[in-house]
């Protein structure tokens, strides 16, 4: 008999790339719970129930009688949300699969290695610490109340629609990529030599798919990210060169970008300091320990090329112009030069 499972979410960046895993490569049968906006992502046989799950009478409707092996939640950010989730799924679930987020670890980090035994507090970003509230929330049900919860903790997870970077605008990375074509400097945050660590989605999915229905998963937290540690400056280079352009990289200080950037309404606070700022390389030995199979199968240099080839042939979807972020960048930068000149 197959296990089912049931995503709330199902058609993002990481757990698309689960879904399809397990409904081509491992045989599950697979519920997507959803408002059903992106379905034409999902691979055939998968089972949609359209329904928001705010709604709660109308998902158990839904629902029915089905109970699962897995339900995996993507798109829970706060306690309450978690706790509609324990009120619909306890009793119908043999594991609760939490997405959580590595920028829930401790900032600033005593260490660069990180393991799941590392402390998570993060004063500088709101959206780590709703993070770290669910986890608590979860760990208390599963102490005190049997709940059969596992946490995961991504780091920075891309796909074929998304350039990771350090500093962009609110319309995402397509500016950055443009400024790159056009040979104009491209603002790196620190000095460039900070090291982080790229996960490709379908890596990820087998770290992610290794801990469904695995009884050894209950009650703990594994940190799912890739093998591949590079510093930002790295990462800039090898996305210009796969662009067959020269990088003309601008290091700005994170404080310095913090301060400015409040004004135009660009968290840096909490997308910099409070994660991407700071060097990480992250252990993942408990993970590899019941999931061995889990490994870094498309490098950085790779996944850049693919992601690139998908949002340069896909302009209407992917090439969102975003000139009040190009303007700031030349007016961060004309600053810094004029100041440096006035020295």
């Amino acid at each position: 008999m197959k296990k089912r499972a049931l995503f709330i979410g199902g058609t993002g960046t990481i757990s698309t790339a689960i879904v399809k895993r397990l409904a081509e490569e491992l045989d599950w049968e697979v519920y997507v719970l959803n408002r059903g906006i992106r379905t034409k992502v999902l691979p055939e046989g998968v089972k949609l129930i359209k329904a928001d799950i705010n709604d709660e009478a109308d998902v158990l409707a839904k629902i029915g009688d089905l109970t699962f092996d897995s339900v995996c939640e993507f798109i829970g950010f706060t306690v309450s949300q978690i706790e509609r989730d324990v009120r619909l799924f306890k009793g119908k679930t043999k594991q609760y699969i939490f997405t959580s987020s590595a920028s829930a670890y401790h900032k600033p980090s005593a260490g660069y290695v990180i393991t799941e035994g590392t402390a998570l507090s993060n004063p500088y970003w709101q959206y780590s610490r709703d993070k770290i509230a669910c986890e608590e929330y979860l760990m208390k049900q599963y102490r005190e109340e049997g709940f059969p919860v596992t946490i995961v903790r991504p780091s920075h997870t891309y796909d074929e629609r998304n350039i990771p970077l350090g500093v962009h605008g609110k319309k995402g990375f397509w500016q950055v990529i443009k400024r790159m074509q056009e040979g104009k400097p491209v603002i790196i945050q620190g000095d460039g030599s900070s090291l982080w660590t790229l996960t490709w989605n379908s890596d990820f999915a087998v770290g992610y798919t290794g801990l469904m229905g695995n009884r050894h998963a209950i009650g703990e937290a594994f940190q799912i990210t890739g093998d591949e540690t590079l510093t930002w400056d790295q990462i800039y280079s090898t996305i210009a060169d796969a662009l067959d352009v020269k990088l003309n990289a601008y290091h700005v200080s994170t404080d310095f970008l913090r301060a400015v950037g409040d004004k135009y309404g660009y968290d840096f606070t909490g997308s910099l300091l409070g994660d991407k700022s700071v060097s990480v390389v992250f252990d993942n030995t408990k993970l590899k320990r019941i999931v061995p199979e889990m490994c870094t199968k498309i490098r950085f240099d790779t996944g850049v090329k693919i992601a690139l080839e998908y949002v340069l042939a896909h302009p209407d979807e992917c090439q969102i112009e975003d000139p009040e972020f190009d303007e700031w960048c030349d007016k961060v930068i004309d600053t810094l030069e004029k100041a440096k000149q006035s020295m």
